[in-house]
């Protein structure tokens, strides 16, 4: 009765492990592929531009260049910083006036990546110059395209397509160059806020704003008093304008009589 599953589970331990060593094997024969990377000497480029900031709404930015063009960059992140007169400062702080150098360095570094992959088996089928079939180590079929003038490790001779057979252990190996420009850029910066206004020498005179009361309205001239009579008249004449008043008296009292007799 038990005989049975033990059988059953040997075979299934054999068939787990010869799963796993196909799975190795698998792995083992792929194509090894190593990359290699030489470097150049670089090279750098320093630009400078130089700007007054006009105007500054929120994120916004308005610059006169060096130029005199008018320059409007929207959106200036929050994390943008410049350093102004020795003070790390955000796009918060940027005011109307301010002097701003920007310094971008770029620097060029050429390389040349060499990828090199190798490969070895038996040629199964070739098609030259165009491919090559090849038995693996894991006894899998696997098609290759040769590249133009690829050579072939035969028996320790270097062949080329034409010079394959079927049977042939070929061990096989392809290196490609490809020359790469690596850019790296750091930008800085900077800048300083406005002069302030002069301040006078201590000997200039200083004017001070003193304010005038407006002149009031000139007052009324006093009425001029009556002036005085020269006392140089007499009583002479109204004694004689008294005289001719009498005798005019008396003739009236005369006709008054005779008129009534």
């Amino acid at each position: 009765m038990n005989a049975q599953p033990r059988w059953m589970r040997a075979l299934m331990v054999l068939a787990v492990g010869a799963t796993g060593l196909a799975f190795a094997v698998r792995v083992s024969a792929q194509v090894q592929t190593t990359k290699e990377e030489k470097t150049g000497a670089a090279t750098r480029e320093v630009k400078v531009v130089n700007a007054e900031v006009l105007s500054v709404q929120g994120n916004d930015l308005i610059l006169k260049m060096d130029d005199g063009s008018i320059r409007h960059i929207p959106n200036v992140p929050e994390s943008a910083r410049a350093t102004v007169d020795g003070q790390e400062i955000g796009i918060h702080d940027v005011k109307p006036g301010m002097h701003l150098s920007k310094t971008v360095t770029t620097t060029s570094t050429p390389k040349v990546i060499v990828t090199t992959q190798t490969v070895t088996g038996k040629v199964w089928h070739v098609n030259p110059p165009l491919s090559v079939t090849l038995t693996m180590d894991n006894y899998e079929n696997q098609t290759f395209k040769i590249p133009n003038g690829q050579k072939f490790m035969v028996d320790g001779k270097l062949v080329d397509a034409w010079g394959l057979k079927k049977g042939m252990k070929v061990s096989a190996t392809k290196v490609v160059e490809e020359p790469v420009t690596q850019y790296d850029q750091e930008v800085k910066l900077a800048g300083h806020a406005p002069p302030p206004p002069p301040v006078p020498p201590a000997d200039a005179p200083v004017l001070v704003a003193v304010a005038t009361p407006a002149p009031a309205a000139p007052a009324a001239a006093p009425a001029a008093a009556p002036a005085e009579l020269p006392k140089t008249g007499s009583s002479l004449p109204l004694i004689g304008l008294l005289g001719v008043l009498l005798m005019t008296g008396s003739v009236g009292v005369r006709l008054f009589r005779m008129l009534r007799a």
